[in-house]
């Protein structure tokens, strides 16, 4: 914007986004505002932004994501609607233990401590949250619903515990997570990490995996990279399952595979460490059991397994192959695990990248079976062309009688001879595996199992609900102060037996799985009141990073179809729209150490210098004024010191300025990369429209508009005002881009501050533009829009009730339209004509306008084009 502020307006009535915000928030707290109910008559919106982890602050993602959430909210109120958008609190967790052991105190007291500081955050970013309905998942009033979920879930036998492959810190005594194990070592401790087998609990989500796969053809409303990378992970192949008899143990191993026309390839069988015929080549052979026991050093995640150097042992037995009855070796692989598939593999080297680096190593066999037409075979490009299954010109060789036949013509006759013999199956298969839900941590929610003295496992009855976790404990990060505490872990059953109590603790993405359909029902007796859930649900507009596309937002399905299966909601899927906002970003500065490490430096403590283009080329560190090195942008994070505190940013600019520099300076979806110069220029625009807007009511109040009387400049003001609230009101609603919509009523109010006719019509169309205005600034700037709504002249009420500006579709209808007027491409001149102008009136009117005629002097006219609306193109030699 370009006009300066209104000289004229006195201290008294500046913008003074404390006292804006401070007056809005109390008159939403008194007239609890945004508190709602279920009404039938209204169209409801639930609006749902992920819920924060309590770790002691707010940081500029957070901002940024709740704000989307306000907009959203704030904008579908204004259409009429019933609005829920709650807040709640993710709040157990490791993070709680670790920064217990560093503080010296207990979880929850860190917990209930950040608790009450992030909400007092949130409340003075001035978001449309119902907090009567807020909850954090530590109580018991929230976990116990989902303890009892559990035992539902473990009548319906979709709940069991079995022996799994963890890592296993040998001196926190707990299992980590993939990500926790750093070359080996286990992130806290620094000890070698152990794969043990131990007892778990899991949920059979395997057994919804079709329908997982199947639900994501029903969400248009979802990121297509969210729905690929769900896909993916839950990995629906067809294959057959194939036996290979194993001499001399007179049995035989199972092997899964989505390429049975490559088995006259197999030159090896691979199994994992934990294999049965593993732990019996093991037997009297130590070599093979130190090879085994390096297997359990190793990681178990996919990732790990793929990257790390391959390696193995022969076992020392032999299988038989099913189609030539030759005897192939069976080696142990530290690339197979026990937990995927039938924890053995069939390589074939000619034809797999992973095979053939093994057996390249082991001086194993490497056989062709494929061949592709008009190519020379060479093993190391076998993925350019063998990927592609469906490829006509692919055909089998030195593979007998299946020699000329292809991928899916070999498939269909190995599967009626072996289903004929009896050695083999048609098989659909998932990577997916079951949801593996036990921790060995304490901050979690108690698993509600009481063992017997003859070790059953027997769900927690009702009556007992809930089993507690104690929060007034000792911690040391070491053992779990309910493994450790035998009176907490010693229980009587309803029958009088005694009993243990489970000590292990869920997996935190419970919690999370279903806390979006708590919010439905507050205070209910049950996990939801299915009335008031089939009301709100499902979620009409999700808010959360795309880093929960896989484990957070399966599971968040998953769960929801839980509570369909059990009678609780009537939907099938808990989400129908999904917004994935990018990340906040920053510039990085450092100074380097003598031993190379970095010392990164705040960018609140450097002076930088900028070229024309507003790119950093130097910097320098306020406190002794000497250089730094620039380190690039990256994700704001402790880390690299460049996060921004927003309390910092709301006390020197206001709320309003935050909120509106987040949703301004990038697409939703994008990165935003923070600037502290654009959070300037944002709170000089709201200074300005605060101070139009004082300027225009000093006036009093403006006469009726009168539409009959409009002077063109009014006119064609009227039609960029009804324009931009078209736009505004699409960005807002259908677009989701907030950036678009706040740049074109920058553009209004430019129009609004040069438009400077006077009289009574004149004033009244500014009161409708500037009321225009505000209501559309609302969403995203609510409490100087609280403010300025009665500053023109209207009692103090709420501004989302007052509804979105309508368009006046006759404000769009245009006298005239500027066409351009070009001579071989080149603009030459433009004109006014009427919107329904003839193309012969058109062309004769363009070869008329004097620089037409100047410009086709000596020349021959040989086309005229015309587009009408758009433009005349005159060609000539």
């Amino acid at each position: 914007m370009h006009a300066q502020d209104d000289a004229s307006t006195t201290e008294s009535t500046a913008y003074d986004p404390r006292a804006a915000e401070a007056a809005a928030q109390d008159f939403w707290s008194r007239t609890r505002a945004f508190e709602v109910t279920e009404d039938p008559s209204k169209e409801k919106f639930f609006c749902l932004s992920m819920l924060p982890y309590p770790s002691g602050a707010l940081h500029m993602g957070h901002v940024r994501n709740y704000t989307i959430g306000d907009v959203i909210s704030r904008y579908q109120r204004m259409l009429g609607k019933n609005v829920l958008q709650p807040m709640g609190w993710d709040a157990f967790g490791l993070p709680a233990e670790n920064a217990a052991i560093k503080n010296r105190t207990a979880p929850a007291k860190w917990t209930y401590a950040n608790i009450e500081h992030m909400r007092g955050q949130l409340k003075s970013l001035g978001y449309a949250i119902d907090w009567s309905r807020e909850f954090a998942t530590c109580s018991p009033d929230y976990y116990r619903h989902e303890q009892r979920m559990f035992t539902r879930l473990f009548e319906k036998g979709l709940i069991y515990r079995r022996n799994s492959v963890v890592n296993w810190d040998p001196v926190d005594q707990t299992v980590l997570a993939n990500e926790q194990v750093i070359d080996g070592r286990g992130w806290r401790s620094g000890a070698l990490v152990e794969k043990r087998e131990i007892p778990q609990w899991f949920l059979r989500i395997t057994d919804y995996a079709q329908e997982l796969l199947d639900g994501l053809d029903t969400l248009p409303g979802w990121p297509d990279a969210v729905k690929t990378m769900q896909r993916n992970w839950i990995g629906r192949s067809e294959g057959l399952e194939i036996d290979f008899r194993v001499e001399p143990l007179a049995e035989s191993v199972t092997v899964f595979t989505t390429r049975p026309d490559t088995l006259m390839g197999v030159t090896y069988l691979a199994v994992a460490a934990e294999h049965p015929l593993a732990l019996w080549a093991a037997s009297g052979r130590p070599e093979v059991r130190a090879f085994i026991e390096e297997c359990r050093r190793g990681g178990t995640a996919e990732a790990d397994i793929e990257t790390q150097e391959k390696k193995g042992i022969d076992t020392g037995l032999r299988a038989l192959h099913p189609l030539s009855g030759e005897e192939i070796p069976v080696w142990i692989a530290n690339f197979v695990l026990m937990g995927y598939g039938t924890g053995a593999v069939m390589a074939v080297p000619g034809h797999d990248a992973r095979d053939f680096e093994f057996a390249h190593k082991y001086g194993l066999p490497i056989r062709q079976v494929v061949a592709v037409e008009g190519e020379t075979y060479d093993p190391a490009r076998w993925q350019e062309w063998y990927s592609d299954k469906t490829r006509s010109d692919m055909r089998l060789v030195h593979s007998g009688e299946l020699d000329g036949k292809t991928y899916a013509e070999a498939f269909d006759a190995l599967a009626e001879r072996f289903e004929a013999e009896g050695t083999g199956r048609r098989r659909v298969n998932f990577r997916l595996r079951d949801w593996g839900v036990s921790r060995q941590r304490y901050w979690g929610c108690p698993i509600p199992v009481v063992y017997d003295a003859e070790g059953a496992a027997i769900p927690v009855p009702d009556e007992m609900l809930p089993v507690v976790l104690p929060e007034d404990v000792a911690f040391s990060g070491v053992t779990s102060p309910i493994k450790a505490d035998p009176e907490w872990r010693r229980v009587t059953l309803p029958d009088g037996r005694p009993g243990e109590r489970e000590t292990d603790t869920f997996d935190t993405f419970m919690e999370s799985s279903w806390y979006y359909a708590r919010y439905t029902s507050p205070g209910a007796a049950d996990m939801v009141d299915k009335a008031k859930a089939d009301y709100w649900l499902p979620v009409d507009q999700y808010i959360g990073g795309i880093e929960h596309a896989i484990l957070h937002l399966l599971y968040f399905r998953f769960f929801h179809k839980l509570m369909r299966d059990t009678g609780l909601v009537a939907s099938d899927e808990p989400a129908t729209n999904l917004l994935c906002q990018g990340m906040v970003v920053a510039e990085t500065f450092y100074r380097e150490n003598a031993d190379g490490s970095k010392d990164w430096i705040n960018p609140a403590d450097v002076d930088v210098t900028r070229d024309e283009r507003g790119r950093v080329v130097g910097a320098v560190l306020k406190a002794d004024g000497q250089p730094v090195t620039i380190g690039g942008t990256e994700k704001m994070s402790k880390s690299k010191n460049n996060g921004v505190d927003p309390q910092s940013m709301v006390s020197r600019y206001g709320a309003d300025t935050v909120r509106l520099f987040s949703m301004f300076a990038a697409p939703p979806e994008q990165s935003l990369e923070w600037n502290e110069a654009g959070v300037e220029g944002m709170s000089r625009f709201l200074r300005r429209v605060w101070n139009q807007v004082l300027r225009h009511a000093d006036g009093g109040p403006a006469p009726a508009l009168d539409l009959s009387a409009l002077s063109p400049a009014q006119k064609a003001l009227r039609r960029q005002l009804h324009e931009t609230i078209r736009k505004v009101g699409d960005d807002y609603g259908r677009r989701l881009t907030f950036n678009t919509a706040i740049a074109a009523i920058m553009e209004l109010t430019n129009a609004l501050a040069k438009f400077d006719e006077q009289g009574d019509n004149a004033r009244a169309l500014r009161q409708e533009a500037w009321e225009a205005v505000v209501l559309m600034l609302n969403p995203v700037t609510p409490h100087a829009a609280h403010a300025l709504w009665q500053v023109l002249g209207h009692a103090e009420t709420l501004v989302e009730d007052v509804g979105f500006p309508e368009v006046d579709e006759a404000a769009l209808v245009r006298d005239s339209v500027t066409l351009a007027v070009q001579v071989n491409g080149k603009l030459r001149a433009t004109m006014e004509v009427a919107p329904d102008a003839a193309r012969e009136a058109l062309e004769a009117q363009a070869l008329a306008e004097p620089a037409i005629v100047r410009t086709l002097e000596g020349l021959t006219v040989r086309k005229v084009i015309v587009v009408p609306g758009k433009i005349v193109n005159i060609v000539a030699n």
